[in-house]
């Protein structure tokens, strides 16, 4: 089950968001379903172990945005120091 949404503008996902998991036992049990060390994330359980509260959040995509608003056909053209496989730094 997924709380969570998605805002799209025709194909594009200008934003994503939802309700975290927050229950350190349901994330260690996750862990191992997906044959992952929960050692491996020993520092981010920590914060749930002292106890995290529920939370959610959402994610705007602004160069997708301002791709929309600009009326752009690649999403290149809304990056100021866009990557690519021969291009990895600014």
């Amino acid at each position: 089950m997924s709380k969570s949404f998605d805002l799209q503008f025709g194909y594009l996902e200008l934003v994503s968001g939802g309700t975290r998991q927050h229950d350190v036992s349901k994330l260690k049990s996750r862990l191992v379903e997906q044959g992952l060390s929960a050692e491996s994330f020993r520092d981010h359980l920590k914060v749930f172990e002292w106890g995290m509260p529920p939370h959610s959040g959402c994610g705007l995509g602004f160069d997708r945005l301002m791709m929309v608003l600009l009326g752009l056909n690649n999403i290149r053209e809304a990056v100021l120091y866009p990557r690519d496989t021969t291009r990895i730094s600014p």
